[in-house]
């Protein structure tokens, strides 16, 4: 009881203090003199990220495995993957961190907003995981694909200009997180399904976003296809991730709909 309440206190107040994130960041996006309500912005980020990692550790005692079994739970740590691309390069390049709580805070109160709502109620209480994801596997394979995921969807906004170098670096580190991802869940499969890969709509989709961003990486080497088209890529991409993230888990299909929406 205990620990869902205090589970509880955490989700809102990070969602709460990110919303101010927002409001602030509107403000100085119209007068960028106020310095105070700057510094105000980026306390509020480093609120949310102990918030959101204080729900992470809370669950994972309470339920006693990382709490990354199920939509809501993974929702929750796709949230602190945003948060940790904005903490990391805290320090110096204050124009960089301008843009990236333009992009992070609201992708943060998207991902916690969806958590927090009466749509994933049932999810909130910690149960015990199924046979399949009762495997060492699991902390590598799902933590490098949220972190994945997180990160290709940061560097996705080609859309800013200024952004662009730190966006082709944080999708070099997506992709790598994505790729380990792959190949773990591969093997993974392979002990719990008896083959490496089943063409599951899961791994269909990851496959598709791998193969965007490779595509991406690849047109960043060439000179002349750099700039708009490696956007245009990137963008797609954006689309991408999200359909294999939220779109399948939704619909629940396939041998990865364990705590998928519809399962509920």
């Amino acid at each position: 009881m205990i620990f869902s309440t205090l589970e509880h206190i955490l989700t809102h107040i990070s969602f709460s203090v990110v919303s101010i994130v927002i409001a602030i960041r509107l403000i100085t996006l119209l007068v960028n003199e106020i310095v105070v309500l700057y510094d105000s912005s980026e306390k509020g980020m480093i609120v949310t990220f102990f918030c959101i990692t204080g729900l992470l550790v809370t669950r994972w005692i309470f339920s006693g495995h990382l709490p990354l079994s199920d939509l809501y739970e993974s929702i929750i740590f796709l949230s602190w993957g945003f948060s940790i691309f904005h903490i990391v390069p805290v320090f110096g390049f204050k124009k960089l961190k301008n843009y990236l709580s333009t992009i992070i805070a609201p992708s943060i109160i998207f991902t916690q907003g969806f958590a927090t709502s009466g749509l994933l109620t049932e999810m909130h209480e910690s149960a015990i995981l199924v046979p399949a994801l009762q495997s060492h596997w699991l902390m590598m394979h799902v933590s490098m694909m949220v972190l994945g995921y997180a990160a290709l969807l940061c560097g996705s906004f080609q859309f800013i200009q200024q952004l662009d170098r730190w966006s082709y670096r944080i999708i070099s580190l997506g992709f790598l997180f994505l790729t380990i991802g792959i190949l773990s869940g591969a093997v993974w499969a392979n002990e719990a399904w008896g083959s490496y890969w089943n063409w599951d709509p899961k791994e269909t989709w990851a496959f598709i976003t791998w193969t965007i961003f490779a595509i991406y990486l690849h047109t960043r080497k060439k000179k002349k296809w750099e700039g708009v088209n490696s956007s245009i890529v990137a963008s797609i991409g954006f689309l991408i991730i999200w359909i294999c993230y939220f779109g399948i888990n939704l619909l629940g299909i396939g041998l990865h709909s364990y705590g998928s929406f519809t399962s509920n």
